[in-house]
C-alpha cells in the first residue's frame, strides 16, 4: 500500500531520481527554460523552488545547502546572482509549466517549465490587452458617418429657419411698413 508516499518516483531509483532533478534543474536555472513530460515538470517544480527561495537569501550557509544539492559552481552563481535578484520581491511560485500536447514517438504528455520573471513575451502579453470587436460594428461604424453630416447640415439649417419664426406678427408689419 502507498499510504503517505505523495512524491512520484518516475519509474526510477532514488539516486537516479536525484541525479535526473539535479541535473534538470541545472538545465533549467542556466537556460530558463526547458521542455520535458508534465510528470517530471511537476517533480522538478518541487524540487527546484525551494531551492530558489533557499537562494534569496544570499549566506555561505545557504550557498552550500544549494551546492549540496545541485553539485554546479556556474548553476550557483547563476541562481544567487540573477536569478534571485529577479525573484526577490516574489513570495513563491517562481516556475511556471505550459502544456504543449502529446510527444510523436510514445504519446508522453509534453511541456515547458520555466522561470517567471524571464519569460519576456508573456511579461509583454499580460501587459497588453485588446478588446474583441464584432463583424457587425464595423458597419454600423461606417454608417455613423454618413449620418453625421447629415445631421450636421440639419443643425445649420435649423437656426436660419427659426429666426425668421421667431418673429412676431407684430414685427413683421412694422418691417412692412
Amino acid at each position: 500500500m502507498r499510504h503517505n508516499k505523495k512524491f512520484n518516483h518516475l519509474g526510477r531509483t532514488a539516486s537516479h531520481r536525484s541525479a535526473m532533478l539535479a541535473n534538470m534543474a541545472v538545465s533549467l536555472i542556466m537556460h530558463k527554460r526547458i521542455t520535458t513530460t508534465v510528470a517530471k515538470a511537476k517533480a522538478l517544480k518541487k524540487y527546484v523552488e525551494p531551492l530558489i527561495t533557499k537562494a534569496k537569501e544570499d549566506s555561505t550557509n545557504s550557498r552550500r545547502v544549494v551546492f549540496s544539492y545541485l553539485q554546479n559552481k556556474e548553476a550557483i552563481k547563476e541562481l544567487f546572482g540573477a536569478v534571485s535578484q529577479k525573484v526577490g520581491d516574489r513570495p513563491g511560485g517562481y516556475t511556471r509549466i505550459i502544456k504543449l500536447g502529446t510527444r510523436q514517438g510514445d504519446a508522453a504528455q509534453v511541456c515547458f517549465i520555466e522561470l517567471v520573471d524571464f519569460d519576456e513575451a508573456m511579461a509583454k502579453e499580460t501587459k497588453k490587452k485588446t478588446t474583441r470587436r464584432s463583424r457587425k460594428a464595423a458597419p454600423k461604424a461606417e454608417a455613423a458617418p454618413a449620418e453625421a453630416p447629415a445631421a450636421e447640415e440639419a443643425k445649420a439649417e435649423a437656426p436660419v429657419e427659426e429666426a425668421p419664426a421667431a418673429e412676431t406678427p407684430a414685427a413683421e408689419e412694422a418691417k412692412a411698413e
